[in-house]
């Protein structure tokens, strides 16, 4: 799953990398090194400006609410639980299929956060003998230091209750797609601990490489058939991953020391 990512590029870098034609000075956001569910998020997409002459669709940056509200969705309370759509059904869940045939984004990340889950001790909690461990985070990310481009799903939300000029009218949110975990080694493991990204979780967001990012975001693309075949995983040994501190945990922790690499996990946390 995705449920926390590191985000401190500005809409310069992220313009330079994925040939972003528009974004709003306005919609810049501080780096975030928590972003959690809820948050104001940066999105790449390819869409038509609003009032242009031209039909044609824009590069654009876009800020937006992490957690998708599907736009027939009479409230959007459900937004904080569909922060991730399963790449295996994405074409076919009520909520994400229409996104998935005419809205997809890429989400740019550093990184993302994971808190390990080791099959044992995932039984012995679910059955009640053994008591919750402290889970330890590790910090996954692009072994080449590149940007990390999330796979992602948008949506826009009309809030029936606010005029039509409100600002907070049109509500535009987001998913992130997650695949299965990679099996294969990490080009760059840990000391101590897991040496592929599924001995960490068994899912992970699905990361598009930059030969994919033209036909994920084009708009025109919409035969869901067509759409499957670039769900298909990176390819292996792209990915490293290392333990941080347990300070990210926290949400309202937030600062570049949530990067720092440990030695090892920290004692009392499980792996």
């Amino acid at each position: 799953m995705c449920g926390r990512y590191a985000a401190s590029r500005g809409p310069e870098d992220l313009a330079g990398v994925f040939e972003i034609e528009k974004w709003e000075p306005e919609e810049v956001l501080a780096p975030d090194y928590n972003v959690a569910p809820t948050k104001e998020v940066y999105a790449v997409l390819d869409r038509p400006l609003k009032d242009a002459d031209s039909p044609e669709p824009v590069r654009q940056l876009r800020k937006l609410k992490w957690g998708l509200v599907p736009s027939w969705s009479k409230t959007p309370e459900g937004g904080a639980r569909m922060i991730n759509a399963r790449a295996e059904t994405v074409h076919e869940k009520p909520s994400y299929r229409r996104a998935f045939s005419t809205r997809r984004c890429i989400i740019p990340a550093d990184g993302y956060y994971e808190w390990v889950t080791a099959k044992d001790e995932r039984e012995l909690e679910v059955e009640g003998k053994k008591k919750r461990q402290r889970k330890q985070p590790y910090f996954v990310l692009p072994a080449d230091g590149s940007v990390f481009a999330m796979a992602g799903l948008y949506e826009f939300w009309r809030d029936r209750t606010l005029p039509d000029d409100h600002p907070l009218a049109w509500w535009v949110t987001c998913s992130v797609i997650t695949t299965e975990a990679e099996t294969t080694p990490l080009a760059v493991s840990p000391a101590e601990g897991p040496h592929a990204l599924a001995e960490i979780h068994p899912r992970m967001p699905l990361m598009l490489t930059p030969d994919r990012w033209d036909t994920w975001l084009d708009p025109a693309r919409t035969d869901p058939d067509d759409l499957r075949e670039l769900l298909a995983p990176p390819p292996a040994g792209l990915m490293r991953a290392y333990p941080v501190s347990t300070a990210v945990s926290n949400v309202r922790n937030n600062g570049p020391e949530l990067l720092k690499e440990l030695e090892g996990p920290e004692e009392g946390t499980l792996f």
